[in-house]
């Protein structure tokens, strides 16, 4: 083979390779960008089934939380009136069993810069339910009146509303994309009472 045949064959040679090469680089690039896109699409997806179960955990809270005190609030009106509380005692024991597990599977799900101030409220929410306990079974302590009952129930029914505002900015955190690291964390309400004189929170927990 003379010299310019060679140097024909080896021009084809190298052609195909890049050819090949070519065609093999940009489906390599096309299989990258495809795992690229599915990850994103897999990380949504886990994101927004996180979400919603949040969202579901938040209600359960919230309507656990305000059943028990309403039920304290109907306990603390029945010791008022002095009347016999047989059927709100029941009632409260229900709804204090409800928010009890309720409260324990919270705290397998949410974490903890979030849970801190739901486990305020509950060890609040425990408090008054034990001193309205020994005010109706006869034994209370020294600190145990109806008063402090009554100003401890009304703190809470604010207590509970900035609970749910802070449920509500955390749930902001979650979309499509993972929150910005470099962003602000999880909301963590500041749960502390906004007394409003002459008016009470007992009866609209809202």
């Amino acid at each position: 083979m003379d010299v310019n045949g060679a140097g024909t064959l080896i021009v084809a040679v190298v052609g195909v390779l890049g050819t090949l090469l070519s065609a093999l680089l940009t489906q390599c690039a096309a299989d990258r960008s495809r795992r690229r896109e599915q990850e994103r699409a897999e990380r949504a997806q886990a994101l927004a089934r996180d979400a919603e179960e949040r969202r579901a955990c938040y209600t359960a809270l919230n309507s656990a939380s305000r059943q028990y005190l309403a039920a304290l609030t109907d306990q603390l009106h029945a010791l008022i009136r002095t009347e016999d509380p047989g059927t709100v005692r029941q009632r409260l024991t229900e709804a204090r069993d409800l928010h009890r597990d309720v409260y324990a599977g919270a705290q397998m799900r949410l974490p903890d810069p979030v849970l801190a101030p739901v486990g305020e409220i509950a060890r609040a929410l425990g408090a008054v339910y034990g001193r309205l306990r020994r005010l109706d079974d006869g034994a209370p302590r020294p600190d145990d009146t109806l008063d402090t009952a009554r100003k401890e129930i009304d703190a809470l029914w604010e207590l509970l509303r900035q609970l749910r505002y802070g449920m509500r900015a955390d749930l902001e955190n979650y979309g499509p994309d993972p929150p910005d690291p470099s962003g602000p964390g999880p909301y963590r309400p500041r749960l502390r009472p906004r007394p409003r004189p002459g008016v009470s929170r007992a009866n609209s927990g809202c």
